[in-house]
């Protein structure tokens, strides 16, 4: 059985990007991951041991988030990588990172990076 684990719009501010500028200044993120798991044990046992505890997700992505990068491909992939070496019970996850207001020419809400991984 596959079940899905939702945490959606975590926001985080940042200093990400290729400017120099977005170094010093910063700009707000939101990031959303889904989770794939088998919810059967804990069905059963209502334990937290028996699922994938999403607190330990939200903070993953909170630590990563605060580490500089230029580009948000590199920040996605290394929140992956934490939930596969960190996180019990995954199947498979996507992560979406999605930087808002973007300095870039033209008028644009946000931009933003989906990876899907199975585990």
């Amino acid at each position: 059985m596959t079940n899905l684990i939702e945490v959606t719009g975590i926001k985080v501010y940042a200093y990400h990007g290729c400017m120099d500028e977005e170094a010093k200044i910063g700009g707000h993120y939101l990031v959303d991951v889904q989770i794939n798991t088998d919810f059967t044990a804990s069905f059963i046992s209502d334990d937290l041991v028996d699922t994938v505890d999403y607190v330990a997700i939200n903070s993953i992505v909170k630590q990563e988030m605060a580490i500089r990068s230029k580009l948000i491909e590199h920040i996605g992939s290394r929140i992956l990588k934490r939930f596969k070496k960190e996180v019990t019970g995954i199947q498979s996850a996507t992560i979406k990172v999605i930087k808002l207001r973007p300095p870039i020419d033209g008028d644009v809400h946000n931009v933003a990076i989906t990876i899907h991984e199975v585990f």
